[in-house]
């Protein structure tokens, strides 16, 4: 066994070389004359019903308007009905021919299973689900008193994908409908203060990549990897010290270094785009992709930028912060 390990340490290595350099060219081409013709063969979402967690605000709010303006019926859930309501009202202004609202909390296993029920009851059918609803939380690690403070993280950025898609499944396989998830450019591009957050969405990329090879083609799956969008999260509101107490903008302040800070309705226009055209991945803004590149071949540099560059500075150096905004409603 150990001589067979030894062989293909010694003789895999140069054959998958030279297999990609003459397998790529040709799967180069391939790749854009698909992508050419996607541009031209766009899913038509005229009457099509779209589940989306997390609708009341942020790039889940601006994902509903986008769906809206392409005729698409749209199931919203939240927590914060009278948001919702708002929400809804705008969409029905935007092209939407229906739009019902369902207060819940996807982290809660029951409250999914029942806005998939709602919507299936509701519209007799299920063609789009968008995992959106998700939180953030910033601290350095090394200074937590309490990690347990973070549970929310995975319960609300994993599970409460996993239980949306879990109920959405057999309604999505029977309408040949799609999966769209709101991930996070920070599963891959890393940075200080954010790494229990960061983690939550790595496991959600990697789960539903899995996915992905499991359902093939019975149901398309799309990965978006947003960076500094514009949002409550970036406009520093509906913040948290310590996952319990409220406070005001003006006691913690969201800074995010240098780096530009992108209009959250061209982000969800990109979005639904993309999730037409059947793109496996989406991350925006664009040039994100290329530092995605960078990591690869210069992580030392990338690592350094992050620490540089992408920073939320506290104004007060003496709380143990757990920064966090709920983006479920």
């Amino acid at each position: 066994m150990e001589i067979i390990q030894l062989l293909m340490d010694v003789v895999l290595p140069p054959m998958l070389l030279i297999s990609m350099i003459v397998a790529l060219p040709p799967y180069l081409i391939c790749k854009c004359v698909i992508a050419i013709i996607r541009l031209f063969t766009m899913e038509d979402l005229t009457g099509k019903v779209v589940l989306i967690t997390g609708a009341s605000s942020g790039i889940g709010e601006h994902l509903a308007y986008e769906y809206a303006r392409k005729g698409a019926l749209l199931a919203l859930v939240a927590r914060r009905e009278k948001r919702l309501e708002e929400v809804a009202k705008k969409a029905r202004q935007f092209g939407s021919p229906g739009a019902i609202i369902v207060c819940a909390d996807v982290s809660k296993s029951n409250d999914c299973k029942r806005f998939v029920e709602e919507t299936v009851n509701h519209f007799g059918r299920l063609d789009h689900l968008v995992n959106n609803a998700g939180i953030v939380s910033g601290f350095y690690f090394e200074e937590s008193k309490d990690i347990t403070n973070t549970n929310s993280l995975m319960d609300v950025n994993f599970w409460g994908s996993i239980y949306s898609t879990q109920f959405a499944l057999p309604h999505l396989k029977k309408s040949k409908g799609k999966i769209l998830v709101i991930g996070s450019a920070s599963a891959w591009l890393y940075g200080p203060y954010i790494s229990i957050y960061s983690a939550s969405k790595a496991a959600l990329e990697n789960f539903y990549q899995t996915l992905r090879v499991e359902l093939g083609s019975s149901v398309k799956i799309t990965i978006a990897s947003p960076g500094f969008i514009e949002s409550e999260i970036t406009q520093g509101k509906h913040m948290t010290v310590d996952g319990t107490v409220q406070v005001d903008k003006g006691k913690i302040e969201a800074m995010i270094g240098i780096v530009p800070v992108k209009s959250v309705r061209e982000c969800a226009r990109n979005i639904v785009n993309g999730v037409c055209r059947e793109d496996r991945y989406v991350t925006d803004p664009f040039w994100c992709n290329y530092l995605y590149v960078c990591k690869f071949f210069i992580p030392e540099v990338v690592e350094w930028l992050g620490s540089t560059l992408f920073v939320i500075v506290p104004n007060t150096a003496t709380m143990d912060l757990a920064v966090t905004k709920n983006r479920r409603g």
